[in-house]
């Protein structure tokens, strides 16, 4: 099943601003298991928002996510009692984690924990190699005590710039061969983590990120859309996004984070190149050519065919 029909087992409030909240399927029956980095897409009301699972997910019983409180769709989950419906996509994976990997160190910036919570609870019933630096505000940090007990002294809890900078700069630096790093918070934060990476000596493919925020981009170059089943032509003039050009069209197109990150607007491509510049497509993906991430990304011809 495409669709999950959920109810709230319980809630929690796990710091200033978050909450807890366990969900199990409605019938009673085990929930799809998915990677530790996974997400779900929950209707909110009138809103679709995605939220980091943090549960383990070999034959998940429950579902669990930490929702902070931004109004939206977070403030309508956090008005959800014990015995509520809500209904969700089943768990999609773009964050999860390299089996190969000697360790993983992880990066979490405020409520950019909650991923990194499935990847300890992974760890640990793995028995794999982990590191956490998690920076948050001051009495703001959720799973702090669980972070603390699992990982001891592989815990770097810091609320203060120069002292994440610190932490970041002995972390990069001191890796053992074959060490991944993950990120996920805000994206000044995961902007910084990924250059100093990089000035470090660490490749493309040993970083993986997921963001709260769009990166900056630049306006790029006009294009035509050009629809194979309508026939229709439409223009993306430059700093218009191609997912905006096609809904002012009257083409709808399924979207949920407008940054590249969750998958939900990937359209297939019949001709063409894309520029991609988005954070799904893995790199054998974008080499294909065979789809684009129509929110962030554009066409590096004159006009690429899309299969709508």
């Amino acid at each position: 099943m495409s669709v999950l029909d959920l109810v709230v087992r319980r809630t929690t409030g796990l710091a200033d601003g978050i909450r807890e909240l366990a969900l199990t399927a409605a019938d009673g029956r085990p929930l799809p298991p998915h990677p530790a980095g996974s997400h779900l897409v929950l209707e909110c009301g009138p809103a679709r928002n995605a939220y980091s699972l943090t549960n383990d997910g070999t034959a998940p019983g429950e579902y669990t996510i930490a929702v902070l409180r931004r109004g939206g769709g977070s403030a309508y989950l956090h008005g959800l009692a014990p015995g509520d419906r809500v209904t969700a996509s089943r768990p999609r994976s773009a964050f999860a984690p390299v089996r190969t990997a000697r360790k993983h160190l992880l990066i979490a910036g405020g409520i950019g924990v909650t991923p990194m919570v499935a990847h300890v609870r992974d760890a640990r019933r793995r028995r794999r190699d982990v590191e956490l630096i998690y920076v948050h505000r001051p009495h703001a940090g959720a799973f702090a005590a669980e972070l603390a007990d699992t990982l001891g002294p592989r815990l770097h809890r810091v609320t203060g710039r120069a002292e994440f900078l610190g932490v970041l700069a002995g972390a990069l630096t001191g890796q053992p061969l074959g060490t991944h790093l993950y990120v996920c918070g805000p994206g000044g934060l995961t902007d910084r983590v990924l250059g100093d990476a990089a000035g470090a000596g660490w490749v493309p493919q040993r970083l993986h990120l997921e963001r709260f925020v769009p990166a900056a981009l630049d306006p790029g170059a006009r294009f035509v859309a050009r629809l194979a089943r309508s026939g229709r032509d439409v223009v993306v003039p430059p700093g218009t996004s191609l997912l905006d050009a096609l809904e002012r069209a009257g083409v709808a197109v399924p979207n949920l984070c407008r940054q590249g990150i969750c998958g939900e607007c990937l359209t297939p491509v019949l001709a063409g190149t894309p520029l991609h510049r988005d954070e799904y497509l893995d790199e054998r993906e974008r080499a294909a050519g065979t789809a684009v991430m129509c929110c962030v990304s554009r066409s590096e011809t004159d006009t690429l065919e899309l299969d709508l």
